[in-house]
């Protein structure tokens, strides 16, 4: 039996999507290495190892189900809590 999944990453500018088949139990490395994505660049090779399946945050190691949205995160520029005082300070 086979479930289908999606992989996806956004980077400035652009939004990579690779729909992915793959054995029932699978993995989320499993799938992303399948989704070939690594090859966009290399932010994105960097990235692999913080990962979300529809926005809660999920090891490599997590089972996959039919349907899931695998998300590959990148890091933040800049505290989003710091931003906000050094606004808040400037006014």
């Amino acid at each position: 039996m086979s479930i289908g999944v999606k992989v996806v990453c956004a980077l400035p500018g652009r939004v990579h999507i690779v729909d992915v088949t793959l054995a029932t139990g699978a993995t989320v490395a499993q799938a992303i290495e399948k989704s070939g994505i690594q090859a966009a660049g290399p932010v994105i090779s960097d990235m692999a190892g913080k990962v979300g399946i529809y926005g809660k945050a999920v090891s490599l190691g997590s089972t996959l189900r039919d349907g899931d949205r695998i998300e590959i995160y990148r890091s933040l520029q800049a505290d989003p809590k710091a931003v906000r005082r050094e606004r808040a300070r400037k006014r």
